[in-house]
């Protein structure tokens, strides 16, 4: 058995309990206290020019590079664990949300910041969504989902502007192309590289809308040097959007969206 990573190189029974593991610990951070389901704002600063965002305390004000975050002792907020009464600069955060700076009463208000707009989200372990949370329908592993694939990365990366699940249009960054077969068929999904050299695809197919979420995320290892790489579709993913409405996920780039159905992986949240 194979177990260099998470993506799920094993073979038969050994596969089968890394893909339950895996999906058991997928559920686990879903349903953390910060988790996905935890999301219950994002608000924009620039839909708020006065500084005060309701239901969010303290006032949250742009200053070029960095937010002004100003609070009073009734406002009950704390920066870096310690109770902040007066102003303090913020940049976007970029960890763990359990690590972010700011916290309000257990919640964590997190400073994120896209295409230039400044934006606060907020992390409620008391969210409705997670204490609604039964779980994620997903196809038990099949090995025939694991297919043997090629990335081709091109010589320039792009971006493309895609819708949003917010509605607003943004770029998505592009590095190459992953090609592999499926049901007889040659297909192609369009991938960003990570910081880790892993694939990201935002794609949909046959099922998307009906027997799956609109669109999932895939996440395959990174290739190796001649640009080989496993795709195990038994691991595609719900996106972030799919556990609360106030994520942005992009929706799949033109040409993502497969002329198959993947009856594989994460489809829908379990009661939905």
């Amino acid at each position: 058995m194979s177990t260099d990573n998470d993506n799920g190189t094993g073979t038969g029974a050994d596969a089968r309990r890394e893909w339950q593991h895996w999906h058991e610990q997928r559920e686990a951070v879903v349903s953390s206290s910060y988790g996905p389901l935890s999301l219950t704002g994002t608000h924009w600063l620039s839909d708020f020019p006065e500084g005060r965002i309701p239901a969010v305390p303290g006032e949250w004000r742009e200053d070029g590079d960095e937010i002004l975050l100003s609070a009073r002792a009734e406002d009950g907020v704390t920066v870096d664990g310690k109770p902040l009464t007066g102003t303090v600069r913020l940049t976007a955060d970029h960890g763990p949300i359990h690590e972010s700076r700011v916290e309000s009463a257990g919640r964590r208000l997190v400073v994120l910041r896209r295409e230039g707009l400044w934006a606060v989200r907020d992390f409620d372990p008391g969210s409705e969504a997670r204490g609604a949370f039964r779980g994620i329908e997903a196809t038990p592993y099949d090995e025939r989902w694991v297919v043997p694939g090629v990335f081709r990365p091109y010589e320039r990366a792009r971006s493309v502007r895609v819708e949003n699940a917010d509605g607003r249009e943004r770029g998505l960054g592009l590095a190459g192309e992953l090609v592999f077969d499926l049901h007889g068929g040659e297909h192609t999904l369009q991938v960003a590289v990570e910081d880790d050299g892993s694939l990201w695809a935002v794609f949909a197919d046959a099922t998307s809308g009906r027997d799956s979420y609109r669109f999932r995320f895939l996440r395959p290892p990174a290739p190796a040097a001649d640009g080989s790489v496993t795709v195990d579709l038994n691991r595609a993913l719900l996106p972030p959007c799919a556990f609360a409405d106030h994520f942005i996920c992009p929706f799949p780039p033109p040409g993502n969206t497969l002329d198959t159905a993947v009856a594989a992986g994460e489809r829908l949240l379990a009661g939905a």
